[in-house]
């Protein structure tokens, strides 16, 4: 009896026939996310790996079965949310078990006291934001991909929304989670504000990929919908510039709820559209909340952007433009269907001491390779901030693009790690970025790994991500 008639009929009496399947098309729909290689593969009509079985379970104890099993027949398990990764995170490397969480998709609890919200971990980020909406709250979290992502896929990859510098990266929202354990043991961590109560346990599994466990509930913070939002933009003479005005916003303790510094490639794109002059780099910003503290805001960044760096103020229709299109960037889909370019986005973080010659550095790989990119800066902090660069480049006669592709990517994380910056600030590692993981962490990965080993005997939760596995077994699934 083959491995997927075994898993069928084991897993049908736990979700019921209905909540499961083998068909051709749910396994590859289901196995994929939006990683570049994928499209590749659908133009020269190849199918990647593909897992045995699909299954979409509505409560935390059926997953803890499912994976019980798993662990009997030996058989890998991955955790799917809204399939919007851009790593190949929930690529299967040796078949097994998708579980697609969408099913667990409930609010449980929203405390108007304490300020926050439980929910299940399959429901799609807009999903709750709109009920959070008619409550009068909001998450604060607003991803690009919030419309077809989970809460899970944000908290498996440590994601960012748009509004991260007033509200924090999803890592600093949460409060405590329900996890499944690669064994199938259900713990959970409590939802208190702050605590010294040893290691911090919610955060060793926000940002595991599902490699160390299954984050099936979370409790996380909300806040008031804000009283005000105003917007203002600027055009900023160099990246320098932009940067050095930012740090500035950012050490006087102004909060901007966007913050995005296009660079002069970007700018270029951006303004042209508006019909204004595209020279420079255009600076946007939003502030939002109690009415008085948004002008004291606005007013500080006045002050340092006109009366210190002499920017000129492009009023708000840049800024605002923005928000109300931001999610108009499907346009590539189509250019990546025809498999004629590389198209893809890659997001680094540093400190303020790195991140100017970080920018500079990984644009000198783009242009080795005669590679099209622009970028801008969108989260920042205290310590730094993250670039996040679009670049796309045409496929050459006699060269595998697949290969170029790697090349790139090789160059540019060797790039980052030299110069001591982070190789993803928020679209997470997945197989993509795995083969240098071990880098970044230097000594400290065995530490990681030791974690893994012993949660995961079996080595049953998504295995071959978080670098265990390396290149090879990012291109061997293809």
């Amino acid at each position: 009896m083959s491995t997927q008639t075994v898993l069928k009929d084991r897993i049908s009496k736990i979700v019921g026939e209905e909540n499961l399947s083998t068909s051709l098309v749910d396994l590859a729909i289901c196995s994929r996310d939006l990683w570049l290689p994928y499209f590749f593969n659908i133009v020269d009509r190849k199918l990647w790996k593909l897992p045995d079985v699909v299954v979409w379970p509505e409560t935390t104890e059926q997953i803890s079965e499912i994976i019980k099993l798993a662990n009997e027949i030996k058989v890998p398990v991955i955790t799917l949310g809204g399939g919007a990764g851009v790593c190949g995170g929930i690529s299967p490397t040796r078949g097994g078990i998708i579980i697609d969480m969408k099913r667990m998709n409930k609010i449980i609890e929203i405390d108007d006291k304490s300020l926050t919200v439980r929910t299940q971990t399959g429901i799609i980020g807009m999903e709750l934001e709109e009920e959070l909406n008619k409550h009068g709250y909001t998450l604060g979290h607003y991803p690009l991909s919030i419309y077809s992502s989970t809460i899970g896929g944000f908290l498996a990859c440590r994601s960012a929304g748009v509004l991260s510098n007033k509200y924090g990266k999803i890592e600093d929202m949460v409060l405590g989670i329900q996890v499944v354990l690669p064994t199938g043991e259900i713990i959970e961590t409590k939802p208190v504000p702050r605590s010294a109560t040893g290691p911090n346990l919610t955060q060793l599994f926000v940002g595991s990929e599902g490699v160390l466990g299954i984050i099936t509930e979370a409790t996380l913070r909300i806040h008031e919908l804000p009283e005000e939002r105003i917007y203002i933009s600027y055009r900023l003479k160099s990246v320098h510039e932009g940067l050095e005005a930012i740090r500035k916003i950012f050490r006087c303790g102004v909060r901007p709820a966007i913050v995005r510094l296009y660079d002069e490639y970007d700018t270029k794109l951006t303004l042209r559209s508006l019909g204004l002059p595209a020279e420079g780099c255009l600076l946007i910003l939003s502030f939002e909340g109690n009415s008085k503290l948004v002008k004291v805001e606005k007013e500080i960044t006045e002050n340092i952007c006109e009366k210190e760096f002499k920017a000129e103020n492009l009023g708000e229709k840049p800024a605002k433009h923005w928000w109300i299109h931001r999610h108009d960037q499907y346009w590539m889909l189509p250019t990546l269907l025809m498999g004629k370019m590389i198209v893809d986005t890659m997001e680094v973080a540093a400190t303020w001491n790195k991140l100017e010659k970080l920018y500079f550095e990984i644009r000198k790989v783009f242009e080795k390779y005669r590679v099209t990119a622009m970028a801008h800066f969108s989260h920042f902090y205290q310590e730094g901030g993250s670039i996040y660069f679009t670049f796309l480049k045409s496929k050459e006669k006699g060269k595998p693009i697949e290969q170029i592709y790697w090349y790139i990517w090789k160059d540019a994380m060797e790039t980052c790690l030299k110069i001591g910056g982070a190789i993803s600030h928020h679209h997470g590692i997945g197989l993509l970025k795995g083969a240098w993981l071990p880098k970044y962490y230097g000594n400290a990965y065995k530490v990681l790994a030791n974690i893994k080993r012993i949660l995961d005997p079996n080595n049953i939760l998504n295995p071959g991500k978080l670098g265990f596995g390396g290149m090879d077994e990012a291109r061997k699934i293809f």
